[in-house]
């Protein structure tokens, strides 16, 4: 006979014992849909700042949590979730229990085309880079199963770098012109990403009651240097993005599924 055993011996693996925390559990299902301030993180979980920042900074140690300056405010902090550190821990867990349990790569960027379902709208400040590599991006990762489109509080032309890290990737953004966020009011979204911290605050409410997530994502534009120099900066840009919207997606997917079986329960 072959036994067949786990790899953790009899203590779980630290990832279970990091995340099976009540309140770190209610922290990471809080910044798996948007990142937060400490403050908002307070007010969601109903506990004292201290105890939080606690719990936060157990969370960064583990690798599972980052936290950012804002950009809107230098004094306040935004909290991150790593969903794809997470999904290798779990992956990891599960195969410490048995091996059976190691999950599979998930499929990336071949979801077969179908009739769009979701409309989704990213906001940054100059809808020059972010927001514009976020909807090219979405175009092509859900195989066009969503609608994405992109604006800025204050529009300027699409950057140089951000057209060329796009070209990189097989999409030509070159065409692509700036709106302003006003062009979309009244419109309905199921989605609406703030990718900046600036447009967070100035984002205007849409008819319908789309989710509202936000990324706090650093301007690559506001790098020193030449375009040249400030390429590795949209391209790490680009890579957040890209892993940030197809953990989207899925979830996107994943509730489009769920509603049709309800729908022909």
């Amino acid at each position: 006979m072959i036994a067949i055993a786990g790899h953790g011996g009899t203590a779980p693996p630290p990832f279970l014992q990091l995340a099976g925390h009540p309140l770190r559990w209610r922290l990471l299902s809080e910044l798996a849909r948007s990142d937060r301030r400490v403050g908002e993180l307070c007010e969601l979980a109903g506990r004292r700042q201290s105890l939080i920042s606690y719990h936060l900074r157990r969370l960064r140690d583990g690798g599972l949590v980052s936290m950012r300056r804002s950009a809107a405010d230098g004094r306040d902090t935004y909290y991150a979730l790593d969903l794809g550190r997470c999904e290798e821990l779990l992956s990891s867990a599960g195969a410490s229990l048995h091996p059976a349990l190691a999950a599979t790569a998930r499929p990336r960027a071949r979801r077969a085309r179908r009739a769009s379902r979701a409309r989704v709208l990213f906001l940054c400040t100059g809808n020059s880079t972010r927001s514009q590599i976020a909807e090219a991006l979405c175009e092509q990762l859900s195989g066009g199963a969503v609608s994405a489109v992109s604006a800025g509080s204050h529009p300027r032309s699409v950057h140089p770098n951000a057209v060329r890290v796009m070209r990189e990737r097989g999409i030509d953004i070159s065409r692509h012109r700036s709106r302003h966020l006003g062009e979309f009011t009244g419109q309905r979204f199921d989605y609406v990403i703030s990718l900046c911290d600036r447009v967070r605050e100035v984002c205007p409410e849409f008819p319908g009651g789309p989710e509202l997530i936000h990324w706090s994502i650093p301007d690559p534009s506001r790098e020193p240097g030449s375009d040249e120099d400030t390429l590795p900066a949209f391209e790490r840009t680009a890579a957040e993005l890209g892993t940030r919207i197809d953990f989207l997606i899925d979830a996107i997917e994943q509730t489009i599924t769920t509603s049709e079986v309800t729908e022909h329960a």
